[in-house]
């Protein structure tokens, strides 16, 4: 469309008939453009720093949470303008810290919200404004709150991608021993056997 400013869209979703659906929907609303597409979370890292768009839309399972707050904090050395974040509504509470602290540079639809809400929600945020679906906040509200605490959250996180101690230790910047305390204390605040049934009854729960 002549004169209109595309919006620079990246499409970093798990399944690539969801992607591409969402893709075509997108293009034909004439003012986005989608720049390119992710299936995992170091496709969208290389996506990000190669085609720079202004709103990456991101499944919330696709990226740990970790990750997910160094992007939106402009922490990231790919970069990555801001994050439209599609999030299942039992799992809501798992980025109520990253809201919290960048509301303004990423926003929060339920994935059940129909094409044309995604679409407006790539607007706003695209102009620097809030994007939170309401469903989200009252499904956040209502889950009991995470005996986790943040650098916890982040161990969990990256364990339950299934990387060995001392990848998450590399992972996180922090030593092998540390990696193992944080876990058995996880493990102690779950009531888990396992690294595995922790990371479950975490999923759960909607703490991560």
């Amino acid at each position: 469309m002549s004169g209109v400013a595309m919006v620079r869209t990246l499409l970093a979703l798990k399944g690539r008939l969801v992607r591409g659906a969402l893709a075509h929907l997108l293009d034909a609303e004439g003012d986005i453009d989608v720049v390119g597409e992710a299936a995992t979370a170091h496709a969208l890292h290389e996506a990000l720093r190669d085609d720079r768009p202004d709103v990456a839309v991101v499944d919330a399972d696709l990226v740990p949470l970790h990750q997910l707050a160094r992007i939106a904090a402009g922490g990231d050395p790919d970069g990555g303008g801001r994050l439209l974040v599609l999030v299942e509504r039992r799992r809501a509470a798992r980025v109520r810290p990253v809201l919290a602290e960048h509301g303004r540079r990423v926003g929060f639809l339920s994935r059940e919200v129909p094409p044309q809400r995604i679409a407006e929600g790539v607007r706003l945020l695209a102009r620097g404004q809030v994007v939170l679906d309401p469903e989200l906040v009252v499904a956040a509200l209502e889950v009991a709150d995470s005996p986790l605490t943040p650098r916890e959250r982040e161990v969990l996180d990256v364990a339950a991608e299934g990387h060995p101690v001392r990848d998450i230790a590399g992972k996180l910047a922090v030593s092998a021993g540390t990696v193992r305390n944080h876990l058995s204390r996880i493990m102690a605040k779950t009531g888990a056997r396992t690294r595995l049934e922790a990371v479950r009854i975490a999923r759960e729960s909607g703490w991560i």
